[in-house]
């Protein structure tokens, strides 16, 4: 049967056509051609061309959704034990070095740290036939500066205490937006984090940081109405998503790192035991 409609749709009159036979089909009516819409061009449009740093990180994002196929979790965390902890931490702290306060993100990437190395499982990179374990954790940060983003790396992270992860992560962030990060501080990274809770943004997807399997993206931590045997209460709750290479990680192992992940963050003291 012959379609009379746009693009060839099927209507009402040809099926009643086709049951009687004899009479004529009735003919197609022509689908018009779109109307093509002319780029802008000319005083519409300032061309800005892409610096280096754009250029390398618009084709690794690409080479990495196009080559890893990427799946995501995600977990909501009971923020409020967190934020007292990091207060208290840096009350603590502060007659000994005003300089340094640990930050969110700071135990966040130590905790990240801590779980990959008790599962080595999702410390990996996929290697084409076969899977490449690393056996030290280095967590990267990713950071957004002027003309880019770039992921400085905390090395060996797991090994660090929590105060040396968040003096390092610190220099890093500022020598990051500064433009003055060495070689060695960047590549090599093994795991990601991404915070952009800071902008109020209260949950997104990562895209991996190739070679590695997985980034762990960070929402805001917001006031929410949270049901406890008590009746209603105001809690900050924070929303982390991982993104993970489907090649070299099943969504179980990703559910038992962000599980283990929520149970840590929300009783802080396993971050530093």
């Amino acid at each position: 049967m012959t379609g009379t409609g746009p693009d060839g749709l099927v209507r009402v009159a040809d099926v009643e056509a086709a049951a009687r036979p004899g009479e004529p089909t009735p003919t197609p009516r022509p689908t018009p051609a779109p109307v093509p819409v002319p780029p802008a061009s000319g005083a519409d449009v300032e061309e800005v061309p892409l610096s280096a740093m754009q250029r390398v990180v618009a084709r690794r994002l690409v080479e990495s959704m196009q080559s890893a196929p990427h799946f995501y979790l995600t977990v909501t965390v009971d923020a409020e034990p967190l934020f007292a902890f990091r207060a208290e931490l840096n009350r603590q702290l502060a007659p000994r070095d005003q300089d340094l306060k640990v930050s969110v993100s700071d135990l966040i990437v130590k905790a990240c740290a801590v779980l990959l190395r008790a599962n080595p499982d999702l410390n990996v990179s996929f290697g084409g036939d076969k899977l490449l374990r690393h056996r030290r954790v280095h967590v990267g940060i990713a950071v957004a500066v002027d003309g880019g983003l770039v992921v400085p790396v905390v090395r060996d992270a797991d090994q660090k205490a929590l105060t040396q992860v968040a003096r390092e992560a610190g220099e890093l962030i500022a020598r990051a937006r500064a433009g003055k990060l060495a070689g060695d501080d960047v590549g090599g990274g093994t795991f990601t984090v991404s915070n952009l809770g800071m902008f109020g943004i209260e949950q997104f997807t990562a895209v991996i940081n190739p070679p590695e399997a997985a980034i762990l993206a960070v929402g805001a931590a917001l006031a929410e109405p949270v049901a406890t045997d008590e009746g209603v209460e105001v809690r900050r709750r924070m929303r982390l998503t991982l993104s993970i290479d489907h090649r070299a990680l099943d969504g179980a192992t990703g559910a038992g790192f962000l599980q283990q992940l929520k149970t840590t963050l929300e009783h802080p003291l396993q971050i530093v035991a």
